[in-house]
């Protein structure tokens, strides 16, 4: 009969290690240990490929009247293409997104902050000591006012 024993010795044996030397492939500690991850990469690229060519090939594929009209809700462009477009709605958005990510640096440090060394509250303050004086030359340079 069978342990448990016996067969979890022979699985790690046979099967979850992979010995490279048998197959004749370069033998390092480097490869066995990324080879699950390459394994992984193999069988992802795999699986999203059929997913693509099944979409695009089970999809009914008819171009209509208002697919093929410069913008999807059927509106006629009011002007041409070409112009000059005011940057200050990009720079909003990028400020926005930049303090936003920053302060989302703060909620962990709030939950943690009686359990972190000096280290971690130090480092905190300064951090939003740059984030003042990220603000303050924004400001300066106007950037938020129209």
């Amino acid at each position: 009969m069978f342990s448990t024993k016996y067969l979890i010795n022979e699985l790690n044996q046979n099967f979850l290690t992979f010995n490279f030397q048998k197959f004749g492939v370069f033998s390092s500690l480097l490869l066995e240990e990324y080879f699950g991850i390459f394994i992984f990469f193999i069988i992802a690229t795999v699986i999203s490929l059929i997913i693509a060519i099944a979409s695009y090939s089970l999809t009914n594929q008819v171009p209509e009247l208002e697919k093929l009209s410069p913008y999807e809700c059927g509106f006629e462009t009011y002007e041409a293409p070409r112009v000059k477009f005011d940057i200050k709605f990009c720079v909003i958005a990028i400020l926005l997104i930049i303090f936003d990510v920053e302060m989302m640096y703060l909620f962990p440090w709030c939950v943690s902050v009686s359990k972190i060394s000096m280290l971690g509250t130090w480092s905190m303050i300064d951090f939003i000591i740059e984030l003042t004086f990220g603000y303050v030359y924004v400001l300066e340079k106007k950037a938020l006012e129209w």
